[in-house]
């Protein structure tokens, strides 16, 4: 018995190509980045803090800023934030924003105990084990173009991959 794939959805694949994604800001994110190049709304997302709608399970940025990210290298932050990793690893696109600077690592400009060195070694770490690299962000606002960025770039190569599925079986 012949079964038809065909995926009608798909005809239409080429009218995306002027549509921008819409970003996905968690529901339990405290301070959300305002977003100005793209619309954004909040929803629950199961992991990160932004996404692309109707890309969720496949694009996830996690935002900290220095402090939270050292206060996530010790005791049962850093364990409650590795699950948090580990969630991550089975996405196509995962980041770590730090809104700051490595300078501020550096120069031990936090609340703790734990040194600069350890928080380095905890952040390369966690980019080698969890395969999420870690980019650092001077402010909110630069974080936010990054992500829309990011988003931007990472939906177009969705939708071309698409377009070149659709080509290859008409």
């Amino acid at each position: 018995m012949a079964t038809d794939f065909k995926i009608p959805a798909l005809k239409s694949l080429g009218e995306l190509k002027d549509t921008k994604p819409v970003i996905v800001i968690d529901t339990r994110e405290q301070t959300p980045l305002k977003f100005v190049h793209l619309e954004s709304r909040v929803e629950t997302l199961q992991t990160g803090d932004y996404s692309i709608a109707g890309l969720s399970e496949l694009f996830a940025v996690e935002r900290k800023t220095v402090s939270d990210f050292v206060a996530c290298c010790v005791g049962e932050n850093r364990e409650r934030f590795e699950r948090e990793l580990h969630r991550l690893r089975g996405y196509r696109f995962k980041r770590i924003i730090v809104i700051g600077s490595e300078l501020e690592i550096q120069q031990a400009r936090y609340q703790s105990r734990i040194t600069p060195k350890a928080v380095f070694g905890t952040l390369s770490a966690f980019e080698v084990r969890y395969d999420c690299p870690v980019v650092f962000a001077a402010s909110p606002e630069l974080a936010a173009i990054q992500i829309e960025r990011w988003a931007f770039y990472f939906a177009r190569e969705v939708v071309s991959a698409v377009n070149e599925m659709r080509r290859s079986v008409e």
